[in-house]
């Protein structure tokens, strides 16, 4: 059977000024829309299940199609109401370079595939140590996220440890090495436990320590478990906004501390990096400056698409020895530019940075302040007032952009009631949120991240929430 050529124009262009008019208007209906996704699977299933025709669909109907069909099975987290995970809106200006990036076809592996993004990254690497105040002379990685942004610098506090002791598992692997463990408190993200599986070294490395009556790692918790094993090579991982309560380590100290045992100190800061933008808020992440390494999002507080994480390591000899490959069919950049993936874990990569580098030159240093400023704002005004409505208990304040309340049951089953009421306000359509387990209680996550929210939205969506709250009374 011979192979025919396509029934469609493939290099017909119309298709792309059709999408980017009807991409502007969904962007300007997140506004109205409801915020949680009404249709079905079985319903999505139905329309997405077509057969693949032999011939070719014309692409306009194709896009026409998936707008159509997937209308009401999004959940609009882009939206300026979207209260439950930590999520920001992508700028306009962000989503511009995203499509500019995907006409370019790049890849953004070494300086040679393409000398304009591999400068234009460089910048933006530069320009994020400066947002963050993070020390100038780190490395960095721009990855898909904060998890493989953990991957990338527990590679590189993997690489010194063992050197320290003597092993090069870039080349020896970990095969007789002595076991590494990273120690953390109970208020960790889950990617943390992925990246050290990813990694060889298994969940079973993780150590706990207590936490404070504050909700931070508890120091003398830590320096128990370290004094267990003080040979031991170890990573200290610290939090920089917890997901739950928005707390955070204390960094001076527990850096310190790991000076004395020769641990290698992580932080966590998927978004509360971000706070260090602000001049109100960055006393909160007062000696974060301290540690060894850091991962954050860019689809956080910098309000990129999501496929943007940042990794920054201090110990640039072991981020590079880490990750560093080369091959036959390179071509010598004679000293010119950053070859990226000597930095992260890809190959083949797209030049993320450049949205980056359109985001940051767009917000400039205050730009950022002001969303990170008013999301705490925010997340303060939605913990407050819901909180104070009949039925409601605040269970952690507002810290950076996260709290948590809980709905009281008369029949004294929290649990269930703050369950059931969650999920009616997501039902209800105004705003969404998520449920969360703190203390051995059921409780709401507010988390605020989208510089699209206004004053407004918080307004709808206290009054939805006391609607919900009076219909199940």
């Amino acid at each position: 059977m011979s192979n025919k050529p396509p029934m469609v124009d493939l290099t017909d262009t119309t298709v792309l000024r059709h999408t980017a008019e009807q991409a502007i208007e969904l962007y300007h209906s997140f506004d109205g829309e409801p915020v949680a996704a009404a249709a079905t699977h079985e319903q999505l299933l139905q329309r997405f299940g077509q057969s693949l025709s032999n011939d070719g669909v014309d692409p306009g109907q194709v896009i026409d199609d998936l707008l159509t069909w997937s209308r009401d099975g999004m959940v609009t987290a882009g939206g300026p109401r979207f209260f439950g995970w930590v999520i920001g809106g992508s700028l306009p200006v962000a989503i511009a370079a995203d499509w500019i990036l995907s006409t370019w076809e790049q890849n953004g592996a070494i300086y040679q595939t393409s000398p304009a993004c591999a400068t234009a990254e460089e910048v933006a690497g530069e320009w994020l140590k400066e947002v963050l105040r993070l020390p100038r002379e780190c490395s960095y990685a721009m990855v898909t996220g904060c998890q493989m942004a953990h991957f990338t610098a527990l590679a590189a506090a993997r690489q010194r440890l063992y050197w320290d002791r003597g092993i090069d598992v870039s080349t020896e692997g970990l095969y007789g090495a002595p076991p590494l463990r990273v120690v953390a408190g109970p208020h960790l993200h889950e990617s943390l436990i992925r990246a050290m599986r990813f990694l060889g070294l298994g969940s079973n490395a993780l150590v706990k320590t207590t936490l404070d009556d504050q909700g931070r790692m508890d120091l003398a918790s830590l320096e128990q478990i370290l004094q267990q094993d003080p040979a031991a090579p170890t990573v200290i991982n610290l939090m920089a906004g917890d997901l739950n309560t928005g707390g955070c380590d204390p960094y001076r100290e527990v850096c310190a501390l790991a000076e004395q045992y020769g641990a290698w100190v992580h932080v966590d800061g998927a978004f509360g990096l971000w706070v260090n933008a602000s001049e109100k808020h960055r006393h909160m992440l007062d000696g974060v400056e301290l540690a060894h390494s850091w991962a954050t999002d860019g689809h956080k507080w910098l309000q990129l698409p999501f496929d943007h994480g940042y990794a920054f390591v201090r110990d640039r000899e072991a981020h590079h020895a880490s990750m560093t490959m080369t091959a036959g069919y390179f071509i010598d950049a004679d000293g010119a530019g950053r070859d990226q993936m000597n930095w992260n874990p890809e190959w083949s990569r797209r030049p993320r940075g450049v949205i980056a580098y359109a985001a940051l030159r767009n917000l400039g240093k205050s730009g950022i302040a002001h969303i990170v400023d008013e999301c705490c704002r925010f997340a303060e005004r939605l913990v407050n007032e819901i909180g104070a409505l009949a039925g409601a208990e605040v269970l952690s304040p507002a810290r950076m952009n996260q709290g948590m309340v809980r709905f009281l049951d008369p029949d004294g089953d929290h649990d269930a009631k703050t369950d059931a009421v969650v999920e009616a306000i997501r039902a209800e359509g105004t705003a969404w949120f998520g449920p969360t387990t703190w203390n051995s209680m059921r409780a709401m996550r507010i988390s605020v991240c989208n510089f699209r929210s206004t004053d407004a939205d918080i307004d709808a969506t206290v009054s939805a929430v006391e609607r919900v709250l009076a219909a199940h009374g």
